[in-house]
């Protein structure tokens, strides 16, 4: 079966970018994936150091990536770029932990703007063998879109939902041995 996992890259209490994480992932297991959520607000991932070898709860957290067939990348949007909770969590992983794994990006702002992250994440992705797809979500002004913790703008939540399903789909075919993007419609 395929699994999907999503890594929220929030440490805040009551993260939008964990509630969004989990509306796409309840539309990943709907479209028939396992799924799993990776909230590296909870765990013990100490900073990346490149001459330690597994550090903390490091292992088994590239672990569930490795062995995923598609991973969503969820962020909050500091200063331009994702948080560097994802960040240190990202330099744990390596090409061989990617490669071949389908990538759905996640954004959350406070403000209007996110683009940048999304092309950041992007970046970081192809550099590590990963497919990110086309489809992305940013959501502006988190502060409009969520209310006591639930998202209530609709527009976003079926962009979110799309997203989550589009990953599963993507993933099973590559897992399948299509090439990746070449058996979806959306």
């Amino acid at each position: 079966m395929t699994t999907v996992v999503a890594v929220c890259g929030s440490r805040r209490d009551g993260s939008h970018t964990k509630t969004a994480l989990e509306h796409a992932l309840a539309a990943a297991e709907a479209a028939g994936a396992d799924t799993d959520l990776i909230d590296l607000g909870a765990v013990d991932l100490p900073l990346y150091h490149p001459d330690e070898d597994a550090q903390g709860e490091s292992a088994e957290l590239v672990r569930r990536v490795r062995d995923a067939d598609g991973v969503i990348l969820g962020s909050p949007v500091y200063h331009g770029s994702y948080s560097s909770t994802l960040k240190n969590f990202h330099d744990y992983c390596s090409g061989d932990d990617y490669e071949d794994t389908v990538v759905g990006l996640l954004t959350v702002a406070g403000g209007s703007s996110y683009g940048a992250t999304l092309e950041h994440m992007r970046s970081t992705v192809r550099n590590v063998h990963g497919w990110a797809i086309p489809q992305q979500v940013g959501i502006p002004r988190a502060y409009d879109q969520f209310e006591d913790g639930e998202l209530v703008e609709d527009g976003i939540r079926e962009r979110i939902e799309a997203l989550g399903r589009l990953v599963a789909e993507h993933a099973d075919a590559v897992s399948h041995g299509q090439a990746p993007f070449a058996a979806c419609d959306d």
